[in-house]
């Protein structure tokens, strides 16, 4: 059953032709120091994520042996050389520092986005989680900087090549973690939209010639599927660690200027 059938199916059953589009359940709200903040369904879903992420590399990395290794020992070494030389392509040897980050939010991201088929709202559908994703690499964009550049290379970077840039400049600052959030939301916010329009789409036209079962959800929906809540899902994943990975090497010297410098 896929993702929409899931989660709409009992609307159907119940006579409902209604779609809404809403944010995260809030669970409870916590008053602190005037601020109101609401713990959501997401932060449960994020834990469990977690779990299972750690779950999954704790049954992968046991028993690790030198000689006669098993297929998940295998399996984990394909997948740490397979994330190690996507760094090492990417970034350049001298960023391999940031292989366990890039693999934990490439992780994060495939998790939190197919936990839906299993008929629950994804991690990634909620901005906040982008938006938390995003600064973080914000926060290393600018920490590189300042390391290579010091702080007065990093304000000073804010006038090039003109002073009269400085507004642009600060405003593309602020805009790179901003515009990761988006594209990564969009996409998946955006799928989960056109399945559940086409689901009812064909749950109403079920409910016209009289199905009392909506036989014409069951081939259509799964197959788009594979594209919205699989394909799609993993891409949009692949290209946020690209982005990171790009503009966190781009914030200090390639590997040539690193060995120029130390010539």
């Amino acid at each position: 059953m896929t993702t929409m059938a899931a989660m709409y199916l009992p609307k159907f059953l119940e006579g409902s032709t209604e779609l809404s589009v809403t944010g995260p359940k809030v669970l409870k709200t916590f008053h602190i120091f005037g601020l109101e903040i609401n713990f959501t369904e997401t932060v449960i879903l994020e834990w469990i994520v977690m779990a299972v992420i750690i779950g999954l590399c704790i049954f992968l990395t046991r028993n690790l042996k030198v000689k006669a290794v098993s297929k998940r020992q295998v399996i984990a070494e394909m997948a740490v050389e397979a994330i190690t030389n996507l760094v090492r392509d990417t970034m350049g040897k001298r960023w391999l520092s940031f292989t366990p980050y890039i693999a934990t939010v490439f992780c994060f991201s495939i998790f939190g986005s197919l936990i839906s088929l299993f008929g629950v709202r994804s991690v990634t559908s909620d901005f906040s989680v982008l938006l938390t994703w995003a600064a973080m690499t914000f926060i290393l964009i600018t920490a590189t900087k300042i390391k290579y550049g010091g702080v007065g290379g990093y304000l000073k970077g804010f006038a090039d090549p003109i002073p009269v840039m400085l507004p642009i400049n600060i405003l593309s600052e602020v805009a790179t973690p901003t515009a990761m959030a988006l594209r990564h939301f969009g996409n998946i916010a955006g799928g989960s939209i056109i399945m559940g329009l086409i689901y009812f789409g064909l749950t109403s036209l079920s409910h016209m010639i009289h199905l009392q079962v909506p036989v014409l959800t069951i081939g259509i929906p799964a197959v788009l599927s594979l594209y919205f809540d699989l394909f799609s899902d993993f891409m949009q994943a692949f290209i946020f660690i690209m982005l990171t990975m790009v503009f966190i090497s781009n914030a200090g010297p390639s590997d040539d200027e690193a060995v120029s410098e130390a010539a």
